[in-house]
């Protein structure tokens, strides 16, 4: 069934249970701001630090955006785009687009302004849907994007070339509007990151949104009486379908702006939160700040805290080392997805193997998958290869691009481009992204596993091993080493730290910089290529 039969349901069951709470740290008043006596509230005058809404005004909102959808022209099978920050507004504007026969499309919050236009383009958006953050961005090419297009803004003081959302829906009906919409029609187009050039469409139907919310519930055995904490932006598929798992269970999740490791903690004890999906660099944060003692755990309310995971990039086990050391009665999981599989679980570690952190897992709820050579034939247990995975997720194609959805899906499986191996109980071991491999004297070289062990030394925050070009080997590697705040370190502690490494994984270049991330946590490698290209490659003994 189409997944906002679920939104339904709780608003029948659980009416007046609190379905969403936004939260932002950075505001300084605390006075608890239920979403009718916010749209009373002027934001330039006031913008309220915690808000929330029930099961049934969240279906209401939904309702009302979708009826004034269909008043404006917007039928089954248009494409709407929405440009938020996360907010209490973002997921019933999402919902809305459903109910319509839409198809909800969400944009990059980080996209400049060609970006936006590329994209919008490329999807043959009819309509997008922004915030107050990107009035600029918008009005730079908003002459081109207004051509056939319906742009809808988010907030106070509506500018001349948008409609206010708030005029708009204020006298529409909060009843469900009569549109047919089955698991077979279109429901979604996400985009690629990007990270190696402009993202692509990825075109899914309603049967990937609800195969992965029913996934996430089942995955974390989430129930009623769990809060799911959601800090990663709603426009990845990982944040959202991570929250749908609450969908399903009809349970309560609050959306945190903000990620210092203090913010996360207190919400955590304040708001009753179970579940907490954290990407790497966050949970780092949170240790550190642990072992400096600037959080004491027994200042917060931390009991309730059942489980902690992790997905968006490969997971170091000496990361979830010392997290079981700090929080030793948390279950942890792990998920693997592409935003072409509908998200994170295609491949998930499970909760009781704790014993093979360092695994991606095994196959998903609903998910096969296999590892394969360069011929497409399986390969043995152990050997490295490129993971396919296959399932109801499965991405219909790259809008407007058959020759990437051609290399991209072959008899129904999904070539991910991730190398991984088998193990012999089955589980699953990312080793890198194919495009990463170094290949340095003959030698293929994973940087995942480089980049796991000089995590291990205690004064690394972060690293990312890159390939650059060499008139002998061809490749050779180059680690990019982010050091603790406080701390100071040299070339050789690195060098001479890597001697347990076989010679050809020793790192041939060490430089100290800071590791750029995207907004889901992953490393930007194609940006530390082009930083740190041949003509830049001095190893630099900077005291970080």
């Amino acid at each position: 069934m189409p997944v906002m039969e679920y939104l339904e349901r709780n608003a029948k069951l659980y009416p007046d249970e609190v379905a969403l709470v936004e939260l932002n740290p950075d505001e300084k008043d605390n006075r608890r701001t239920t979403w009718k006596e916010y749209e009373l509230i002027e934001s330039d005058r006031f913008t309220p630090y915690r808000r929330e809404i029930t099961w049934s005004v969240f279906n209401e909102k939904a309702n009302r955006f979708a009826n004034m959808l269909i008043g404006r022209g917007i039928k089954k099978g248009d494409k709407v785009a929405i440009l938020m920050y996360n907010c209490l507004e973002w997921l019933p504007i999402y919902f809305g687009v459903l109910k319509t026969g839409a198809i909800a499309v969400p944009f990059n919050f980080r996209y400049d302004a060609d970006e936006i236009l590329y994209c919008a383009e490329l999807a043959e958006v009819d309509m997008i849907v922004f915030g107050p953050a990107f009035i600029g961005r918008i009005e730079m090419n908003a002459e081109r994007l207004s051509k056939g297009r319906l742009l809808i803004y988010v907030g106070d003081n509506c500018p001349s070339f948008a409609e206010s959302y708030h005029e708009l829906v204020a006298d529409c009906s909060s009843k469900s509007p009569e549109i047919e919409i089955t698991d077979e029609d279109f429901g979604a187009i996400y985009f690629s990151s990007g990270t190696t050039g402009f993202p692509k469409a990825i075109l899914h139907k309603h049967l990937s949104l609800t195969q992965a919310a029913e996934m996430e519930q089942k995955h974390h055995e989430t129930g009623r009486e769990d809060t799911f904490l959601c800090i990663p932006p709603l426009y990845h598929t990982g944040a959202k379908f991570h929250w749908m798992g609450s969908l399903v269970a009809g349970s309560k999740a609050v959306l945190l702006k903000g990620t210092r490791p203090e913010t996360i903690i207190e919400t955590v004890s304040k708001e009753k939160c179970t579940i907490v999906w954290l990407l790497v660099p966050w949970a780092q944060d949170i240790l550190d700040a642990l072992d400096r003692g600037d959080i004491k755990l027994e200042d917060y309310e931390l009991a309730q805290w059942r489980l902690m995971h992790i997905g968006a990039q490969p997971v170091p086990p000496s990361l979830i080392k010392r997290w079981k050391e700090y929080f030793p009665n948390h279950d942890y999981d792990t998920n693997y997805g592409l935003s072409e599989s509908t998200g994170p679980g295609c491949v998930h570690l499970g909760m009781g193997n704790i014993h093979k952190v360092g695994a991606i897992g095994v196959p998903g709820y609903g998910w096969q998958c296999k590892i394969v050579d360069e011929a497409g034939v399986e390969v043995p247990h152990g050997e490295v290869g490129e993971l396919c995975v296959f399932g109801p997720g499965v991405m219909t194609c790259y809008y407007n691009n058959p020759e990437a959805t051609a290399e991209t899906i072959k008899d129904g499986w999904l070539f991910t481009g991730d190398m991984a191996r088998l193990d012999e109980d089955g589980f699953i071991f990312l080793v890198d992204r194919k495009k990463d491999v170094i290949v340095s004297g003959g030698e293929n070289i994973y940087p995942v596993q480089i980049e796991d062990f000089i995590r291990k030394f205690d004064k690394v925050k972060d690293v990312a091993v890159i390939g650059l070009s060499d008139r002998r080997l061809g490749e050779k590697t180059a680690a990019i080493i982010e050091i603790k705040d406080g701390m100071e370190c040299t070339v050789e502690e690195i060098e001479n730290f890597c001697l347990e490494l076989p010679r050809y994984k020793r790192p041939k270049e060490i430089i100290f910089a800071e590791i750029p991330r995207n907004a889901t946590g992953k490393i930007e490698k194609p940006r530390l290529r082009k930083m740190y290209g041949a003509d830049n490659l001095v190893a630099k003994e900077n005291m970080a």
